[in-house]
């Protein structure tokens, strides 16, 4: 159930930026930018960060300072993060329309990238993959609000019905 804080914050507040930890910035930067598309807006090699030296690759969709940032300052060969530990569940990268969640689906198909999940949640449709260092993304598109469930007192309902993948498609 839902329930507002007693001193909420401004509800226009987004979430900017995420930065993540990588073991490699070259394979990274391969899926990130050559498969999703993403404009590089900073790259560098060797720059000291967090007691150490290491890689840095900052990412955007449309000109913005960042929207993903990479660092390899304590993960340059690194494993991925285990399960059963606490930490980031996964990063959403919000396309502003349908079509849009259809072209990454499409670039990620051409380079047969694994599609963990297909989920119609209802109020979006999501995408489940893993990056080149096993961190997960949900890709996906919101319905107008308008389209949201909503129960008969009109609370937000979610729905965890697959996600028809041919229908997303014809978008393409």
């Amino acid at each position: 159930m839902a329930a507002r804080a007693p001193n909420p914050i401004d509800p226009g507040t987004t979430i900017g930026h995420v930065h993540l930890r990588t073991s490699d910035i070259d394979r990274v930067r391969a899926f990130y930018v050559d498969v999703l598309g993403f404009d590089v807006v900073t790259e560098a090699r060797d720059v000291p960060g967090w007691g150490t030296t290491g890689d840095i690759l900052f990412v955007s969709a449309g000109g913005y300072h960042h929207h993903l940032g990479f660092n390899t300052w304590k993960s340059a060969g690194g494993p991925p993060q285990p399960d059963g530990v606490a930490g980031l569940h996964h990063v959403a990268i919000l396309y502003p329309t349908r079509a849009g969640l259809a072209d990454a689906v499409r670039r990620l198909q051409a380079v047969d990238w694994p599609l963990r999940q297909l989920t119609d949640h209802g109020t979006h449709e999501a995408v489940y993959i893993s990056d080149p260092d096993g961190n997960d993304l949900e890709l996906y598109w919101d319905r107008p609000q308008e389209e949201w469930p909503r129960d008969a007192e009109g609370r937000l309902g979610f729905a965890g019905g697959d996600l028809d993948l041919d229908d997303l498609l014809t978008e393409v």
